[in-house]
């Protein structure tokens, strides 16, 4: 057992391949000043973690990714299930053969009883598997070496909490991780879709400014937290910027993917709602509307119930019944927007 200790602990800086640990960070999000330079730790500083588990009634599961009696396995469609469990098997033959010279048929009905090493309840070994994490990528060879394999099957099933199982997954997080599973391929094509995402907001931009800017400058309050500084008299061109920078991510949001659909999204609306929905925004912010203590927006002048949300109250102006209202409010704000 010393050797393989040995090698567990092992990680050499000579590794190159499509695979890597990477440290990940985000800029909008202070970290000591650390996140102004890219960095994730403190220069020569790491993270070590062994893999997760949990204790029930005495006995550990490790988060390993090759457990069949896992819950996330069981909890599978059956003909998803079988196909998991093949796959596990298999990996674990190849893992028993290399590392403890037992050969065991991935088909025997007593396989987990045959192995010698990887028994999901030997502590002695997994408690030994560990990544160490820094500022530099930590290459993985799955196809190589074999302690690797366990690692990228550890980090794919969520045994290790420092380190997010992809790109995308680390965006979502709530809590950023401090490292991420970079696939070469799947990171690819996460910052491809992002690109054309972009670029289609891009070319929407364009035929707005060339063919309907007057739909240009709704979106743009739509969009825009500072909705009252676009009027009628303010230039395209002001606006083109505007929301050039919104959709690349310079304004207050910062995701692009977020940015560009969210552009995509208000373009695609028809011009009333768009409409209604500017109508309702600077409402809200010359105080023509209102929320109330009760959690309901209310017509500050008749005191009219509108609803809990400016989503609620786009809806209530497009009910016929309430056309006067939406004469109303429509006529207030565009006293500001012809000044």
């Amino acid at each position: 057992m010393s050797s393989s200790v040995s090698m567990i602990e092992k990680y050499p800086q000579n590794k190159r391949s499509s695979i890597a640990i990477r440290p990940y960070f985000d800029p909008l999000v202070d970290n000591m000043g650390l996140q102004k330079y890219g960095l994730s730790l403190f220069d020569g500083a790491f993270h070590e973690e062994p893999i997760a588990c949990l204790e029930i009634n005495g006995i550990k599961r490790f988060i390993t990714g090759l457990n069949e009696y896992a819950p996330d396995v069981k909890d599978l469609p059956l003909e998803e299930q079988e196909a998991k469990i093949k796959q596990i098997r298999a990996v674990i033959a190849q893992l028993e053969k290399e590392l403890a010279s037992n050969v065991v048929d991935a088909a025997d009905e007593q396989f987990w009883n045959k192995l010698k090493l990887l028994k999901p309840d030997n502590n002695e070994f997994w408690d030994r598997i560990k990544i160490r994490c820094g500022n530099e990528p930590v290459y993985l060879e799955p196809d190589k070496d074999p302690y690797d394999l366990i690692r990228l099957y550890a980090i794919e099933a969520g045994g290790f909490s420092i380190v997010a199982k992809s790109l995308e997954e680390a965006r979502r997080m709530s809590v950023p991780p401090k490292f991420y599973l970079d696939k070469l391929e799947e990171t690819a094509s996460i910052q491809t879709e992002v690109k054309k995402l972009r670029n289609r907001a891009l070319s929407e931009l364009q035929k707005l400014f060339d063919k309907n800017q007057n739909k240009l400058l709704y979106v743009a309050k739509v969009l825009d937290a500072n909705s009252a500084q676009y009027k009628k008299s303010t230039p395209n061109d002001v606006i083109y910027d505007n929301m050039d920078k919104f959709i690349n991510g310079d304004l207050v949001e910062k995701d692009k993917r977020k940015t560009a659909q969210r552009f995509l999204d208000a373009a695609n609306l028809d011009m009333e709602t768009l409409k209604i929905r500017s109508i309702v925004k600077d409402s809200n912010y010359f105080k023509f509307i209102a929320p109330k203590s009760d959690g309901f927006i209310y017509h500050m002048q008749t005191t009219t119930m509108m609803g809990r949300t400016s989503t609620d109250v786009v809806e209530f102006l497009k009910n016929p019944l309430n056309e006067e209202l939406l004469i109303d409010l429509t006529k207030k704000v565009e006293k500001y927007w012809m000044q």
